[in-house]
C-alpha cells in the first residue's frame, strides 16, 4: 500500500479500520441486538462495512483499494468486533429486560436464575 504523507501502512490500518470502521461495526452489532434482530444479519452488513473500509483506506490514503487480502483480514475483524458487540448488547438486554428471570454470566452471556 502506498501511503500518503508518509503515514505507514500500520497506522493506516490502525486509524482506519480499527477505529472509524470498527466503531461502525460496534454501533451495528448493537443497533442489531437492540431491535432483537438476528445476529446472522451482522454478517451482510459486516461485508458492506469492509467495502466502506476498503474504499476509505483507497480514497483518504492511496492504499490498495482493491486487495482481496485486505478486504478478507478486514472483514473479518469488523465482523467479530459486530458480533462481539452484538452478545455483548444481547447479554446486557437480556438481565436488565428480565431480571427476575436471568442474571449475568460474563460479559457475554446469561443464564437462568434459579
Amino acid at each position: 500500500m502506498a501511503a500518503l504523507f508518509g503515514v505507514p501502512d500500520l497506522l493506516v490500518t490502525l486509524f482506519v479500520t480499527a477505529i472509524i470502521v470498527g466503531f461502525a461495526a460496534f454501533m451495528t452489532g448493537q443497533a442489531l441486538a437492540n431491535t432483537w434482530r438476528p445476529a446472522w444479519q451482522m454478517l451482510p452488513y459486516g461485508l458492506m462495512l469492509g467495502f466502506a473500509d476498503r474504499f476509505l483506506v483507497w480514497g483518504l490514503f492511496g492504499g490498495d483499494g482493491l486487495s482481496v487480502s485486505g478486504y478478507v483480514i478486514d472483514t473479518a475483524y469488523l465482523i467479530a468486533v459486530g458480533f462481539a458487540a452484538y452478545r455483548l448488547t444481547r447479554a446486557r438486554r437480556m438481565v436488565t429486560q428480565y431480571p427476575w428471570l436471568y442474571e449475568r454470566a460474563g460479559p457475554f452471556g446469561w443464564r437462568d436464575r434459579r
